[in-house]
C-alpha cells in the first residue's frame, strides 16, 4: 500500500463528513476511496446536494473530515495542523472558483502576485506578468476586478492558480457563472495550461462537456461514490 501511495498524486481512504443540524448528523460523504494518479485529469460530478463541492474542499485541505485519511504528496493531509496544511497548500495546490475569489482593491496583477508573494516566491511581479500574458491579459494588468468581464476575471483566476506552478489543481464549477462561449474558451485556456505544468487536475462540474474532456469521471450520489 504505501509503494501505491507514493505512485499517486492522491489516495482517498474511506473518507466521510457528518455534520450537525436540527435531527441529530447529517451524513454529506459516506466512506469514499479512490485514487488519483500524478498528471491525471478528474471530474468529480453529481446531481446538487450530492456532496461534490464539500468532496474537493476536503481535497484540497480546506475542510476536515469526520472518518478516513488523505494521502497527498506523500503527507497525511489531516496529521498536519491548521498552519502546516496551509504551507502544503502555497507550496503544492493552486484553486479556480465559480466566484473568481478575486480581491477587489487589488489590480489583476496585484491578484497573482499575492499568493507569489506569501510563499516567497522571489520573482513574483514577473512570474505573474507571465501568466496573464498567457491567458491574453498582458494590456489588463492594472484593471480592477470591477473594470474586468465575467470571463476576464476567470482568466485572471487561471493565471493565478498556475502561477504556482502547483503539483495539483482544484476547480470548482470554473464555468458555472460564465456564458456558453466565453465558458467554452476557458476550458480550452483550463486544459491547454495544464498540459503544458503537468499538474493533476481536479475539478468539479454540471457541465458534460467540461467532464467529458477529463480522463476519468468520478460520479457523486447521495454522498456516496458510484459507479460510472
Amino acid at each position: 500500500m504505501d509503494t501505491l501511495r507514493a505512485m499517486n498524486a492522491m489516495t482517498v481512504e474511506h473518507l466521510g463528513k457528518q455534520v450537525p443540524d436540527a435531527g441529530g448528523w447529517l451524513t454529506i460523504l459516506d466512506d469514499i476511496s479512490f485514487s488519483v494518479a500524478a498528471g491525471d485529469t478528474v471530474a468529480i460530478v453529481g446531481a446538487s446536494g450530492s456532496g461534490k463541492s464539500t468532496l474537493l474542499g476536503l481535497l484540497a485541505g480546506l475542510d476536515r473530515p469526520s472518518a478516513g485519511r488523505i494521502i497527498a504528496s506523500g503527507q497525511d493531509l489531516f496529521a498536519m495542523d491548521e498552519d502546516a496544511r496551509a504551507q502544503w497548500r502555497a507550496r503544492h495546490v493552486g484553486f479556480v472558483f465559480q466566484s473568481f475569489q478575486l480581491l477587489p482593491q487589488m489590480t489583476a496583477l496585484e491578484n497573482v502576485m499575492l499568493p507569489l508573494e506569501l510563499a516567497g516566491v522571489s520573482d513574483a511581479a514577473a512570474r505573474a506578468r507571465e501568466g496573464l500574458a498567457r491567458v491574453g491579459l498582458a494590456d489588463r494588468l492594472n484593471h480592477y476586478p470591477r473594470t474586468l468581464s465575467g470571463g476576464e476575471q476567470q482568466r485572471v483566476a487561471l493565471a493565478r492558480a498556475f502561477a504556482s506552478r502547483p503539483a495539483l489543481l482544484f476547480a470548482d464549477e470554473p464555468t458555472g457563472s460564465l456564458d456558453h462561449a466565453t465558458g467554452e474558451r476557458v476550458i480550452e485556456l483550463l486544459f491547454e495550461m495544464n498540459r503544458e505544468s503537468g499538474a493533476t487536475l481536479i475539478l468539479v462540474t454540471h457541465d458534460p462537456a467540461l467532464a467529458g474532456r477529463c480522463a476519468r469521471r468520478l460520479m457523486l450520489k447521495s454522498g456516496r461514490l458510484q459507479a460510472d
